[in-house]
């Protein structure tokens, strides 16, 4: 198994958007994405500034996404 990357918000936000997603809207820290071909994917991305996401976050946000932790890794 693939080690989780530790990354922020900003760069979750940039790998998602290589992959196809777009942001839908905003609601304060929080970017809500869907994927552009498959609007059954999608993400929440928090962004606070400079903070790093946890563990869990990233998790949940890849099974939304349906990505693997692989392929995160090539999209940052």
């Amino acid at each position: 198994m693939t080690r989780l990357p530790r990354i922020t918000g900003k760069e979750m936000l940039r790998a998602l958007n290589r992959a196809g997603f777009a942001v839908k809207r905003i609601e304060g820290s929080h970017h809500f994405m869907s994927h552009v071909e498959d609007p059954t994917r999608w993400a929440t991305v928090p962004v606070h500034a400079g903070e790093t996401l946890s563990p869990k976050v990233v998790n949940a946000i890849l099974k939304s996404a349906r990505l693997s932790v692989a392929e995160l890794t090539e999209l940052l």
